[in-house]
């Protein structure tokens, strides 16, 4: 009896736990009860748009044991999924994805997939049922790309229009206007955080597909009518705007920067506009009169700046009273400056007018808009003086004034200093005369005070020194007088000193050693005197030291280059600079000159000239940004034209990244250091007219990107080494060393015996032989003279024949209508004297009038190619081989010499993935480069594939480079070895700058050499010869491999070149073989 209880008690606890178990599950189970059966639907559809992906990784807690509504980028409402929010996860999808998983939930209320690497075409949303409450979607930084068919499937339906409407007027400022802006970036970022939830939370249609790669024309929207944030910034849309836009009458947002629009001024009409953004287009034509009638109601930002837009502006945009911020800059505006416009707009916070045809002065009255923050008129024609009662208002919130490259004249007011937010003065390139005002120091807010190239003297004031944010000080091309002043060293922020080309005397501050975040300092061309700080090695951020043309004595101290290898990024401000290469004139004196150059026009340059004894011979522009990713150096070190004696340190040598060293024109001595060997970056190296002797090290030749050295007028003696790279340096650059000898100077005569009775021995068997050897020579002279003249006369009949062809070629063909370029030569004798420098030995006959036939006279027949550097042409050479010349665009100032050193290093890369550069050669001022010819074309031709967006395979990479760089890799080598993917990341990102649509941005051959070096040293890649982000740097410092690793993944990359990548569409291969069959 007992036994049968205990197993009656024992199936009855069986059971209970059974039952308990079932109700938990039955509560697990995403099919049961317990979870709605729509939020069951939803969940299916994103577990399907998750097994969709090829890398479902980013979406790792998407599974089905899971809440649905605790997914990565999932919330939900009334038990209905209604926002994804999956920004910066890289989905690695095509857009008939989206389409078909998560546009169609049918309680969606917002989806934001930016930087999300979508691809495809939006069209595909046409055949999808929207969910009715859709009414954010954000597919800005993607891939997508094609014709824009129809956009209508984003409408919401008529049930939620004034819902929408009544919530988005209630949303805070949109982030995409915060982009704009450097300053706000970090607001920006906040912004973001605060309005995530409110941006996507049905607040009204929000559309934003910026950053794509969209070609078409302007796209129709059919009823928009509740359309109310459109972004389409950053694409290539052409076509008319107005029609397209006609029916979105509820727009608040709408953004079209940096597209092809062209035509008249679009009509956009809509009383809730506030932000207008048409920059970067081609709208021509005046401002519409009734522009205020149609958007100025509530038009809080408009943005019109580089369009071609003229006339004045509308007195009505004064009714805008609304309007914080006005940019109209970089247009062909005329007339005077609307003041009383501006006036009429209570709220104006920020107005840049600049690069505009404005004329007239700058009244006081501007004062009077209380709230004005930002006031920029450079590179107008305003002249008079600048208004002493600029900020004579006590509420004035003035921080930017930009009056640069103007012609205002009379002195710097004293009541600047009454702008007491003030962050940025510009005041130069004008006629500004008188002191820099002292009062200026109490400007405690001020990070850039720039008045360079005007008139201003006395000296620079020391009340500067109560300037503790001060950044920049830029004083270049005035008449300052009296010495730098010590208290400078206590605006610790101070980041580019220049003061060149003025008239100051006395001492450099030592004291200056104590500016950690000094990156450029230029005190040339004044009369500055004493030594060189040994303290200034204590600036840890110092790149660029220019002291050229002063009174500077005594040694160059070691202690100098303490710093290099310790700069691990360079703290730059992001200035917009050129440098001016000096030409080398006997009155120029430096290796050239950077100068702050923003706010003003490049043609305004022969300004500088007046000032500046030197012809320009080369231009340099860009952006000063962070220079290292790593440990670095200083780049430019100038002495030049000083008094400096003593011998050149040997810790100069760990200046790895200078480029350029000019020490010329001093009163150094002793031997030049074999340690210089470890500049290997260096490209202009300038030792001239010093008392160096010794020989020229032979470990020199190691430094393969020096383009220019001068070694003359010193004591040297020795052979030239003679090997790359000083076989390629002209005479002039060795002259008047009395013991040099070698290549290209005078033959170095023959070793002497090492004992005396064996150099007496020598003599005299030459003195027994010397008679034999002078008859036989006269003989042997008398036969070769009378076989040369034979030759002669051959040679001249044959030549004066083909002269004679030649000559009636050019006649035709110079001043043909058809001709692409006609040559100016004096004849055949001419052409047939201009030869070619070659690489390939059954080149080295050929001459520019071999070229000229081949090519039919250059004729548009011929051309195959234009680019960013010059026209190409197919030429078919005598002997049937066919090459492709390239005729380069004029680079203004380009040296001889500059050319054949940068054309001889090009010449020496052999590499299957170049092509060869087989010969060039120089015709008046025309450079011709001659290549291997491509049968089948470059990677650059069209494909058949629409995968490929811009339907290329090069537009397809770099477009995978900026989101998703694996894809481009064979997914098989990387499981090989999948340290490989750094090195090849490298490479990606060298060939990405190479292939930049702006071709002022891509690097130099030189540049890439260089940055191939450091590649192959593992060492990374500097942050300006590439596109490498911050986080790539980091990834590419915490992952360096070992010399061998890095000889293995070599091979391995071979490899991989050459196996069809999986991630290639199939037919972009198929066409190849195709053509190469």
């Amino acid at each position: 009896m007992i036994t049968l209880k205990a197993k009656a008690s024992s199936n009855k606890l069986i059971i209970f736990f059974s039952l308990f178990l079932l109700l938990i599950f039955l509560f697990l189970d995403p099919s049961s009860a317990a979870i709605p059966s729509g939020l069951y639907r939803d969940s299916q559809q994103l577990l399907s748009f998750k097994a969709s992906l090829t890398n479902p990784n980013p979406l790792q807690d998407w599974l089905t044991t899971n809440f649905p509504c605790n997914f990565t980028g999932v919330s939900c409402k009334n038990s209905r999924v209604s926002s994804i929010d999956l920004n910066y996860k890289i989905l690695d999808t095509d857009f008939s994805a989206v389409s078909s998983y998560i546009l169609s939930l049918q309680n969606l209320e917002s989806l934001s997939l930016k930087g999300s690497n979508i691809t495809g075409s939006v069209a595909s949303v046409a055949k999808t049922q929207c969910s009715p409450s859709l009414a954010a979607v954000d597919l800005a930084e993607n891939g997508l790309a094609g014709p824009i068919s129809d956009l209508s499937g984003f409408s919401p339906s008529e049930s939620i229009r004034s819902l929408q409407q009544q919530d988005f007027r209630r949303q805070s400022r949109p982030l995409a206007f915060l982009r704009r802006s450097p300053v706000l970036v970090r607001e920006g970022q906040q912004n973001l955080r605060r309005s995530a939830g409110v941006g996507f939370q049905g607040i009204g249609v929000y559309l934003d597909l910026s950053c794509n790669n969209f070609t078409n024309g302007f796209p129709s929207f059919g009823d928009c009518s509740a359309l109310q944030h459109l972004d389409l910034s950053s694409n290539k849309f052409s076509g008319d705007v107005s029609s397209s836009l006609s029916s979105c009458k509820s727009l608040t947002f709408l953004n079209l920067t940096n597209n092809q629009l062209t035509g008249e001024f679009p009509v956009i009409s809509g009383e809730n506009m506030q932000y207008l953004y048409l920059s970067g287009n081609d709208f021509r034509g005046e401002i519409p009169l009734d522009l205020s009638e149609s958007l100025c109601s509530s038009l809080v930002e408009l943005d019109l700046s580089s369009n071609n837009l003229s006339g004045s502006v509308p007195e009505s945009l004064g009714s805008c009273s609304a309007l914080e911020s006005l940019d109209l800059s970089n247009n062909n505006f005329s007339g005077e400056l609307p003041i009383n416009t501006l006036l009429r707009m209570v709220s104006l916070k920020n107005v840049s007018l600049a690069f505009n045809n404005f004329v007239g002065s700058l009244p006081d009255s501007f004062s009077n808009i209380t709230n004005l923050e930002s006031l920029d008129v450079s590179s107008n024609r305003l002249s008079g003086s600048i208004p002493s009662g600029v900020c004579q208002n006590p509420r004035n919130k003035l921080k930017l004034l930009y009056l640069q490259n103007n012609m205002f004249t009379g002195p710097v007011p004293d009541t600047l200093s009454n702008c007491s937010q003030l962050v940025s003065l510009d005041l130069s390139f004008n006629y500004l005369t008188g002191p820099i005002p002292a009062s200026l120091g109490s400007l405690s807010k001020l990070r850039d005070l720039m008045m360079w190239l005007n008139g201003l003297h006395g000296e620079i004031p020391q009340e500067l020194m109560y300037g503790v944010s001060l950044e920049n000080l830029i004083l270049d091309f005035n008449e300052l007088s009296g010495a730098i002043p010590a208290s400078l060293s206590y605006c610790t922020n101070l980041n580019w000193i220049s003061l060149s080309n003025n008239k100051l005397t006395g001492e450099i501050p030592a004291t200056f050693g104590r500016l950690a975040n000094l990156a450029i300092l230029k005190l040339g061309n004044n009369s500055i005197s004493g030594s060189i700080p040994p303290e200034l090695g204590d600036c840890r951020s110092l790149i660029w030291l220019d002291l050229n043309t002063n009174l500077l004595n005594g040694t160059i101290p070691p202690a100098l280059f303490k710093q290099s290898g310790n700069i691990a990024v360079g703290l730059l401000t992001g200035k917009r600079y050129i440098y001016i290469k000096n030409d080398g004139s006997e009155q120029c004196h430096g290796a050239g000159n950077l100068l702050e150059f923003g706010g003003i026009r490049e043609d305004q340059l022969d300004r500088i000239s007046t000032r500046h004894p030197c012809n320009f011979t080369r231009v340099y522009r860009g952006k000063t940004q962070p220079t290292f990713n790593h440990n670095g150096s200083m780049i430019l070190l100038d002495l030049s034209h000083n008094l400096l004696d003593g011998s050149i340190p040997k810790e100069l040598g760990s200046m790895y990244y200078l480029s350029v060293l000019n020490l010329g024109h001093n009163d150094l001595s002793g031997p030049i250091p074999q340690e210089l060997q470890g500049l290997k970056m260096v490209a202009i190296l300038d030792l001239s007219y010093n008392r160096l002797n010794g020989s020229i090290p032979q470990p020199l030749t190691s430094l393969t990107l020096l383009g220019d050295i001068d070694l003359s007028n010193n004591n040297l003696d020795g052979m030239i080494p003679q090997s790359a790279p000083f076989d390629t340096f002209p005479e002039s650059r060795f002259v008047n060393n009395s013991g040099l000898c070698g290549y290209p100077l005078q033959n170095c005569p023959p070793h002497s015996s090492s004992s005396s009775n064996g150099q007496h021995q020598k003599s005299h068997r030459r003195q027994a032989s010397l008679a034999g050897s002078v008859a036989m020579g006269l003989l042997f002279s008398l036969f070769c003279i009378f076989g040369l003249i034979i030759v002669a006369i051959e040679t001249r009949k044959r030549r004066k024949k083909k002269e004679a062809a030649l000559e009636a070629y050019i006649e035709n063909h110079s001043h043909s209508g058809t001709a692409n370029s006609a040559w100016k030569l004096t004849g055949a004798r001419e052409a047939f004297s201009i030869n070619l420098a070659t690489f390939e030995k059954t080149l080295r006959k050929l001459t520019f009038a071999d070229l000229l036939e081949a090519t039919n006279g250059f004729h548009n027949d011929s051309l195959i190619g234009s680019g960013g550097f010059g026209d190409v042409y197919r030429a078919q050479l005598k002997d049937g081989s066919i090459v492709a010349i390239k005729k380069l665009i004029h680079i203004s100032g380009q040296g001889d010499r500059e050319f054949t050193a940068e054309m001889e290093t090009i010449g020496k890369i052999k590499h299957r993935n170049l092509v060869p550069l087989l010969g060039y050669c120089k015709v008046g001022e025309e450079r011709l480069l001659v290549y291997e010819y491509m049968k089948y074309g470059s990677l650059e031709d069209p494909t058949d594939s629409a995968d490929f967006g811009d339907n290329n395979l090069v537009g397809w990479v770099k477009q995978h480079a900026n989101t998703r760089i694996s894809d481009v890799f064979d997914p098989e080598i990387m499981r090989e070895d999948p340290s490989l993917e750094i090195e090849l990341l490298q490479h990606l990102k060298v060939a990405c700058a190479c292939l930049d649509d702006r071709h002022w941005r891509r690097p130099t051959m030189i540049q890439v050499m260089a940055m191939f070096k450091e590649i192959q040293a593992g060492s990374g890649l500097d942050s300006t010869s590439t596109t490498l982000t911050a986080e790539d740097a980091s990834f590419l410092r915490s992952r360096r491999r070992s010399r061998d690793e890095h000889k293995r993944g070599q091979r391995r990359a071979r490899k991989a070149v050459e196996r069809k990548s999986k991630n290639f569409p199939e037919k972009f291969f198929e066409r190849r073989r195709k053509m190469a069959n």
